[in-house]
Order: C-alpha cells, then sequence, then structure tokens
C-alpha cells in the first residue's frame, strides 16, 4: 500500500497557516506560503494572523512578561483547536518543550545569526561610542554581553515590531540599537545599519535567524508535505542550540546565547551564560558528529554550570522572580 501523503486540511480545499501579523512575521509566514506553492501548485495556501501576548503588551519589558511562549502559545493553541494546518515561528522565540500534541517538522536554510547596530549616524560602531552613551535593546542577552565589554553605556528597553523600533530610534537622542540581522534583512531594512556584530563579541539567541514550521504530531501527511523545506545542517545547529538551552534551564528571555555551525560532519558549538549587569560571563565550546546533536548541546551545557554557571543563572532568576512580583503587586 502506497504512503497516502494528502494533508487532512482544517478548511476544504485549503491548508491554512497560522502567523503573528508583525511585518517579520508575515515575511516568514509569505515565504513558507510561496515556497509550498512552489513545490505544490494545486495547493491553495492561507495565513490567518493570530495575536499572541507579546504583541498585545508593549509597556512591560519581556522578562517580567514571561519569557516562555509569549510569542507562540496562542499560535499554538490555533494549531491544537485545528484552524490552522501549521504555525510558522521565529525560533528564538519557540520554547524548548513542544507540547506532545504538537512537532517541528521542517527547519528551512537559516538566514544570517548575527545581532547589527543600527544608527542614523551609519559611520559609528558599538564598540567606539562615547562614555556613557545611550543605545536600547529589548534582549537581556544582547544587554548582558555589551556591558561585559562596555560597562559604561547605558541600555534602555526597547518593545515592538522591527518598523517600531527604528521608528523610535529615530525619534530619539539614543546612539543606536541594536536588533537581529535577519530580521532586519528581510524586511529591507538596512538603511540605519551601522555594522555587524560580531559573534566573538555577541553570541545571538538559540535559534535567531532560523524558522520552525510546526504541525500536529498526529497529521502525517502534512508531516510528508513540509518534509523538503527542511534543511538538515540548520536543524543540527539548532538541535545542538535548543538542547543547550534546555538542559540550562533558560528561555528566550535568560541571558543565554549559542551559535552552531557545521563543517562536513563536525558540529561545533559556542555557548554562554552572562549576569545581567555583565560582570559574569561564562563561555565555552563543544564540539563532536553533527548525528549527536543533541548530546553536544547538553554537554556544552554541563561543562558552563560546571565552570560556575548555575551560580550565574540562580541570580538572574532571582532578580527576575522580584521584578516580576514588585510588577504584579504595585502598591505591595
Amino acid at each position: 500500500m502506497l504512503f497516502d501523503a494528502t494533508p487532512k486540511m482544517t478548511k476544504a480545499n485549503t491548508f491554512i497557516i497560522g502567523s503573528r501579523g508583525s511585518d517579520l512575521a508575515l515575511w516568514q509566514a509569505n515565504y513558507v506560503r510561496d515556497t509550498l506553492r512552489s513545490l505544490y501548485p494545486d495547493l491553495t495556501v492561507e495565513i490567518e494572523i493570530i495575536h499572541t501576548m507579546g504583541d498585545r503588551v508593549l509597556d512591560t519589558p519581556l522578562a517580567i512578561l514571561g519569557g516562555k511562549g509569549v510569542f507562540t502559545k496562542e499560535v499554538e493553541e490555533a494549531l491544537l483547536d485545528r484552524r490552522v494546518d501549521i504555525a510558522v515561528h521565529s525560533l528564538k522565540d519557540l520554547p524548548t518543550v513542544n507540547p506532545p500534541e504538537l512537532t517541528i517538522r521542517a527547519v528551512p536554510k537559516r538566514a544570517n545569526v548575527e545581532d547589527v547596530f543600527m544608527s542614523k549616524d551609519t559611520s559609528v560602531r558599538l564598540m567606539d561610542l562615547p562614555d556613557e552613551a545611550t543605545i536600547a535593546t529589548g534582549s537581556l542577552r544582547r544587554k548582558a554581553q555589551i556591558l561585559s565589554k562596555r560597562p559604561d553605556l547605558q541600555i534602555v528597553d526597547i518593545r515592538g515590531n522591527v518598523p517600531t523600533r527604528i521608528q523610535k530610534m529615530l525619534d530619539s537622542n539614543w546612539a543606536g540599537m541594536i536588533l537581529a540581522r535577519a530580521g532586519v534583512e528581510r524586511l529591507g531594512l538596512t538603511k540605519y545599519l551601522a555594522h555587524t556584530i560580531s559573534t566573538e563579541w555577541v553570541l545571538p539567541a538559540v535559534g535567531q535567524g532560523a524558522l520552525g514550521i510546526q504541525c500536529r504530531t498526529e497529521d502525517a501527511g502534512v508531516i510528508a508535505l513540509l518534509a523538503p523545506m527542511n534543511h538538515p545542517e540548520t536543524l543540527a545547529a539548532i538541535t545542538a542550540e535548543r538542547a543547550f538551552l534546555a538542559a540550562l534551564g533558560g528561555g528566550c528571555q535568560v541571558p543565554i546565547g549559542a551559535h552552531g555551525t557545521i563543517v562536513g560532519d563536525t558540529l561545533e558549538l559556542t555557548g554562554c551564560v552572562a549576569g545581567l549587569d555583565g560582570k559574569s560571563v561564562i563561555r565555552g565550546v563543544h564540539t563532536g558528529n553533527a548525528h549527536s546533536a543533541a548530546r553536544i548541546g547538553n554537554d556544552l551545557a554541563q561543562s558552563l554550570l560546571r565552570d560556575g554557571a548555575q551560580e550565574i543563572l540562580d541570580a538572574v532568576f532571582r532578580i527576575q522572580s522580584a521584578e516580576e512580583h514588585v510588577s504584579s503587586n504595585p502598591r505591595g
């Protein structure tokens, strides 16, 4: 009996992609839609916009709002409720643990992983800014790693989608701000890109620059449909990075960075754990066969924990817990 790879679609004759509504999220969803249409010309593909807590609440830092799932929970619920057939996520936003009913079945080829420094003056360099210059970022990971090298800088929190952040920068007296290179390039918003920040200076977020296409575990037809979109090298690198993060017990709003690269069959994973003030940074590298990606990630995490990362993480979690308590009890 031949395997039936025909997807059992949520809506008759229409394959529905669930996505957040930001410009970048829609770029990603459109990329997946266009790829599916090119692979399967007879397939009708539509996008359904789903608003998440992270999109709705823009006046609270993500670390206080709760880093795990703030940009993905509602999209996953739409998938579980069968309102959509697949969900497209930025992998850096997706928690390391999937609900058992859901699975990530395709990770397309990754875009550039680095962060970039944006400024009204594109001739400036982040590390050459005047003492006590002000820069903006919504990421504790970026803040901690930058402060480890430039503790004098004044760093302010910023939320919102990429175009909104750029406009805030233009309306401010900041020296600049830091964004993910992939998002800036995907949206064609490179006018104010001053320079790319080396991963030697700032390691990216786990999964940065990569997409995760999620579907229901039971949908064999959808799983087969997505298979041609998967990029094995990216999947291996992402698997190592996410295993590293999971072993450390962190989320996207903990100062943890990682970057996996593959040459031949060898995977090299670099990772770091940083204190919120940048005074403590533990960084390490682990290599191995790419087929053992998850073990490489776990081994690097255990190495960093032995070197003192647990103490840094405990301090971060204590501070975040105290901030969450103050935020939820403003009069207390």
